[in-house]
């Protein structure tokens, strides 16, 4: 009797161990567990940007098709990071005259009552071309958004940075800045309060350059503990080798020097991962990454597909390298 007891006791330790989650005093079976899938949604997505807005998740991303086809946004919600709602063409070319082709990188920040949609349109090459960072707003997150400058904010290659690949950050003063840049240079700049011009620095200039070692394109900053982490993409976005790298320091202006690689291919799951967003719940204090990358049966360029996955940090506040997976992240309800 006393080895048929201690036999069950083995049994319901193991039974204990075998679940994945605990959550408070009561333990989540592997099963019951729901993971977000990747890719997030079907079809092709890239740059996408991942926010939290009205207690709900966002992801706006570019349509990854060729530049011509390139004329129109979608964007995602969810209130778990699991199902997902589609908005279709949230911002297309027919309100915005002066964007024509490749409208990329959408960038979504709510400013008092009103949802503003930074963009990049027709991949101008020289300041003598057309195009550049434009700026959309609507009454709701979903839009329909329409021109609100009438032209481009940026349209010119101001410290040789191309005016593509447009952030919005929010410092903890409530400053806005816009972070930019592709052909390997960063640019920051304030944007003024009604998001029409910006503001100079103290100097006099109005674009500063913060282009850290290895940096290529898609910059994305934000703060934990007192530290900005500035982040980017490096290498070619049709390769392999496409990757996600940071760095770290006390002010939005830098200097930032480049800390280490986090985000790249893995051969047995997906290439060219890169051109990423990240996404913090507070109320669970998880971070998450939001990337594209390309499925291993995919040589297309154009072929790249939405995913997410867990971003987590080291005692000393660097970054862990992170795991793409095809299970992505357990779900995570936005509590009211």
């Amino acid at each position: 009797m006393k080895t048929l007891r201690s036999s069950i006791f083995l049994v319901a330790i193991l039974l204990v161990i075998s679940c994945k989650e605990k959550q408070g005093n009561a333990v989540t079976p592997e099963s019951a567990i729901v993971y977000s899938s990747n890719p997030i949604f079907p079809g092709w997505y890239a740059d996408p940007e991942g926010i939290i807005m009205d207690n709900t998740y966002w992801v706006s991303p570019t349509y990854s098709a060729p530049y011509d086809d390139q004329v129109f946004f979608d964007a995602f919600s969810s209130k778990d990071l699991v199902t997902w709602e589609k908005h279709e063409r949230i911002l297309d070319t027919t309100a915005i005259q002066w964007a024509h082709r490749a409208v990329w990188a959408p960038s979504i920040i709510k400013k008092d009552s009103q949802y503003f949609l930074f963009f990049g349109a027709n991949d101008i090459q020289s300041d003598n071309e057309y195009g550049g960072i434009g700026v959309a707003v609507s009454d709701q997150p979903e839009g329909p958004y329409k021109d609100h400058l009438g032209k481009p904010l940026v349209d010119k290659f101001y410290n040789g940075a191309q005016p593509i690949d447009q952030f919005v950050f929010k410092d903890v003063d409530g400053k806005h800045y816009l972070i930019y840049g592709g052909w390997r240079h960063c640019n920051i700049a304030q944007l003024n309060d009604d998001f029409t011009g910006f503001i100079p620095f103290e100097d006099g200039t109005v674009f500063k350059e913060i282009t850290p070692e290895s940096y290529v394109e898609g910059p994305f900053m934000f703060i934990k503990d007192g530290k900005y982490y500035f982040m980017w993409s490096e290498g070619g976005w049709t390769g392999p080798d496409y990757s996600v790298a940071y760095a770290m320091a006390d002010s939005p202006l830098g200097p930032f020097k480049r800390v280490d690689k986090i985000l790249q291919q893995d051969p047995d799951i997906a290439t060219g991962a890169g051109h990423h967003s990240v996404i913090h719940n507070n109320q669970t204090d998880d971070y998450y990454i939001v990337y594209h990358r390309r499925p291993l049966d995919q040589t297309d360029r154009n072929s790249r597909e939405t995913c997410i996955d867990k971003m987590e940090f080291n005692p000393d506040g660097t970054i862990k390298p992170v795991v793409i997976t095809n299970e992505g992240v357990i779900a995570n309800p936005l509590g009211e």
